[in-house]
């Protein structure tokens, strides 16, 4: 069952946490719906282990053929691999970085992309879905080079990707964050890795402090709301990561074995 970030008269947003949960060998990842008045958007739909379940649970709640959209934060396997099934049961055109517009055709049948991208700027911007707006914000290196975030206006949640993950499951991954001490164990290594570095933590948040927000929600673990926000974004812009951390020795000729 999804759980409802949000509903009104007009407008829902679910979000899938579990359908791949039981799968030991594939990462926790979550994927989400939006409808407005009748039209909708999946954000980071994710890899085949995903397709089949999500695309029975939004059917229960959405016409698929009514689908304008898929949205992807970037091009990894854990939200893309999926295309060429979206591409063939819906008519929904994909958004994605610019930086990946040449690459994600890789996941289809030849020609099913064709005319269905829509390649995002640098800089965003923002798309019609019903009679509101999403839009898509800027987030690059944070983990991806072509990388954004979604803003849905309605429901002020911002939709973070891999920015606030937290490894864990399914079932957690259902209920909210709202101190952000207690989640910080599942979420800092994650971060230390990932996150490319600390100069674009600090112009993420600069940027997101601008914005009315209900919720963080990533693609990985449980959604940020309440004091958690505020904590997320100090936590984030004194984060240290990615390249900040490595230096020569993070770089020497290999001595070790693998084992095949």
């Amino acid at each position: 069952m999804p759980v409802e970030l949000y509903r009104d008269a007009s407008h829902t947003c679910l979000m899938f946490t579990d359908l791949i949960d039981g799968d030991a060998q594939a990462v926790q990842s979550n994927q989400f719906l939006i409808v407005d008045n009748g039209s909708g958007a999946i954000i980071d739909p994710g890899g085949n282990l995903a397709f089949n379940e999500l695309f029975m649970g939004l059917s229960r709640h959405f016409t698929p053929q009514n689908l304008s959209y898929l949205f992807a934060s970037h091009a990894d396997p854990d939200i893309i691999a999926s295309l060429d099934r979206w591409m063939t049961s819906t008519p929904a055109k994909l958004v994605i970085s610019r930086v990946w517009e040449r690459f994600v055709p890789h996941f289809t049948k030849v020609g099913k992309t064709d005319n269905r991208i829509i390649g995002v700027p640098d800089q965003g911007g923002k798309l019609p879905l019903g009679r509101n707006e999403l839009w898509v914000l800027p987030a690059h290196f944070l983990h991806s080079e072509g990388n954004f975030h979604f803003y849905d206006p309605v429901s002020r949640i911002l939709f973070t990707g891999d920015l606030g993950v937290s490894m864990t499951s399914g079932q957690r991954a259902q209920t909210p964050v709202t101190r952000l001490a207690d989640q910080l164990p599942l979420m800092e290594g994650f971060h230390k890795r990932y996150m490319v570095s600390n100069k674009v933590l600090r112009l993420w948040v600069q940027m997101a402090r601008k914005l009315d927000i209900s919720m963080l929600v990533p693609q990985h673990g449980a959604p940020i709301t309440g004091p958690a926000i505020a904590e997320f974004f100090e936590w984030a812009e004194n984060l240290y990561c990615g390249v900040d951390l490595f230096d020569e020795r993070n770089y020497q000729l290999p001595s070790a074995r693998l084992i095949a």
